[in-house]
């Protein structure tokens, strides 16, 4: 794996760039990760506390996690044992995905309203990619999002799944007018 390193307010010094290639190059042992896949880390430093930024690139999705800490070596510690967890929750995932097919929980599409009051906060753009229900639940929970936006491969459509309240996932479809 190839580290990306960037330092915002702070210079990365070689000590801080061995410590979290050191920390980060476990990952290597993952089938997850092949030899060519960039690691970005970035390191933020605010008046009173350290942020570590931890973004890899897999074959089935990203590994991503954020940490804030007052020491940069504990945020860099507690980076890791998150990005572990999530390796092992995707490696765990992928096994039962061969043994036994996900319980699909299909949900009529929900009318929400919004009170008068309500404002978007921020916009994002996403591409949805062309996936099936499956691997888009899978991408959902490695990122540790509560909902996810793709492309239908089955219907050619824009479908949204997401994790239910009340347990499960839902589905919500597109239809054309």
């Amino acid at each position: 794996m190839k580290f990306e390193i960037v330092g915002k307010n702070v210079s990365i010094t070689e000590g801080m760039r061995q410590k979290i290639e050191k920390k980060l190059s476990f990952l290597d042992k993952y089938l997850l990760i092949d030899p060519e896949t960039r690691a970005r880390v970035v390191v933020r430093t605010y008046p009173l506390t350290q942020k570590i930024e931890v973004t890899i690139p897999t074959k089935v999705g990203i590994l991503r996690t954020e940490v804030e800490h007052e020491d940069l070596y504990a945020a860099i510690d507690l980076a890791i044992d998150k990005l572990e967890d999530q390796v092992r929750r995707q490696k765990t995932r992928l096994s039962r995905r061969h043994r036994e097919k996900l319980a699909l929980s299909f949900v009529e599409q929900d009318n929400v309203k919004l009170d008068q009051g309500d404002i978007a906060v921020r916009t994002k753009t996403v591409k949805a990619q062309r996936m099936d229900l499956e691997e888009a639940i899978m991408r959902m929970e490695m990122l540790g999002h509560s909902f996810f936006i793709y492309t239908d491969e089955e219907t050619d459509g824009i479908a949204v799944v997401y994790k239910r309240n009340s347990g499960g996932y839902g589905l919500l479809e597109t239809e054309d007018e």
